[in-house]
C-alpha cells in the first residue's frame, strides 16, 4: 500500500523525521518505528478514500476517518498499548505539519487513545541482585567472557545504566573513575557515580579481555573482538535466571529497576533518583520503583518535619 503514497506525503514524513532527529535527539530506532507508523497511517487513509492521499486530502480528515483507522488496527488484532503508540506518533506528525501547513488539525489530535494497563517493572531483591551477577558470571566456559558478562550486569545494578548506556560505552571512558559522564535518551547528560564494586568488576574484565581498548573501540567485546550484541545479554541473564529459579521479569533492564528502587528503600530522594536514571519527568521514575505503601510511610514518618 506504501507505493500508493504522494511524494509530498512522502516528503512531509522525511521532513517531520529530520526535524525530530534534530531538534529532539530522537533515537534511530524510534525514528524507525515512527516513520512506519506514519506510513501505515497514510497507506491506509489512501486505501479507505481509493485515492493517493497529498497533503490536501490530509489536512482534511475528519473524525469519521479516525475512527475508520482505529477500527482497521483493531481488527488487525493490534492491542491497546500497540495502538496507543500508533496514534502518538500520528498526532506529533500531524501537529508539526499543521504548523507547517496551516491547517486545523483537531481531527486528528481529538482523538482518544484506548487505555490500557501499564506494566509496572519488577525489580528483583538485592540478594537476588546480586546472585545474578555472581550466576550470569559463571555461564561462559571462557573467564573473560563470564568476567565482561559480569562486569554488564555490575554497571546496570551498580550504576542503573540502560543496556545500550553500558555498551555504548568506548575506551575513551576509561579507566573508570568515580563518576561517568553518560549521553542517554535524546542526548540527555547526566553524571553517575561508579561504585568501587562495579569498577573492581571493570577491571576484572579489561585485565583479562584479549582485545586491549581503543578510544573510539567499545569497551565490552563480543568473542570475536566486534561490538557486544545486548541480545547476548539477555540471553546469560535468561540462563541466569533460570537457574536461579528467579521469574521472567528478571531480566537486563529489571536491573535499573533495582537500582532505583533499592535506592529509594534506603532513603535516597526520588528527584534525585530521577537525576541519576536520567529520566525527563519525574513520573517514569516513579514507575520505575516498586516501594511498599508500608515503607514509604515510614520514611514520611520518620522524615517528614511535621510528622510527630
Amino acid at each position: 500500500m506504501t507505493l500508493a503514497i504522494s511524494p509530498q506525503a512522502r516528503d512531509a514524513l522525511e521532513g517531520w523525521l529530520a526535524s525530530a532527529r534534530a531538534l529532539k535527539g530522537a533515537a534511530e530506532n524510534t525514528l524507525t518505528a515512527y516513520r512506519t507508523d506514519v506510513l501505515d497511517f497514510i497507506a491506509f487513509m489512501t486505501q479507505h478514500h481509493g485515492g493517493t492521499q497529498g497533503l490536501g486530502p490530509l489536512s482534511r480528515l475528519t473524525v469519521t476517518d479516525m475512527r475508520a483507522w482505529m477500527a482497521h488496527l483493531r481488527g488487525g488484532g493490534a492491542g491497546s498499548r500497540s495502538m496507543a503508540r500508533k496514534l502518538s506518533a500520528v498526532k506529533s506528525f500531524y501537529r508539526w505539519l499543521a504548523e507547517r501547513e496551516g491547517f486545523e488539525p483537531t481531527a486528528v489530535l481529538s482523538t482518544r487513545s484506548p487505555k490500557f494497563q501499564k506494566k509496572l517493572p519488577r525489580p528483583l531483591s538485592e540478594d537476588a541482585a546480586r546472585a545474578m551477577i555472581d550466576t550470569v558470571e559463571l555461564q561462559s566456559q571462557k573467564g573473560w567472557i563470564g568476567a565482561r558478562d559480569a562486569a554488564v550486569i555490575t554497571l546496570l545494578y551498580g550504576c542503573g545504566l540502560r543496556i545500550s548506556e553500558a555498551l555504548g560505552l568506548k575506551g575513551r571512558d576509561l579507566p573508570l573513575g568515580e563518576v561517568l559522564r553518560i549521553v542517554g535518551k535524546g542526548g540527555k547528560e547526566r553524571i553517575v557515580p561508579v561504585l568501587p564494586v562495579a569498577r573492581s568488576a571493570m577491571a576484572r574484565y579489561l585485565a583479562a579481555c584479549p582485545y586491549p581498548p581503543e578510544d573510539e573501540g567499545p569497551i565490552f567485546r563480543g568473542a570475536r573482538g566486534g561490538a557486544l550484541n545486548p541480545r547476548l545479554v539477555q540471553k546469560v541473564t535468561e540462563q541466569a535466571r533460570l537457574q536461579l529459579g528467579l521469574p521472567a521479569t528478571a531480566t537486563p533492564h529489571a536491573m535499573r529497576h533495582s537500582f532505583a528502587t533499592h535506592l529509594l528503600e534506603a532513603g535516597g530522594d526520588l528527584r534525585a533518583i530521577q537525576e541519576l536514571l536520567g529520566h525527563a519527568s519525574l513520573s517514569t521514575t516513579q514507575a520505575y520503583t516498586s516501594v511498599d505503601t508500608l515503607h514509604l510511610m515510614k520514611v514520611y514518618a520518620a522524615t517528614h518535619p511535621k510528622a510527630g
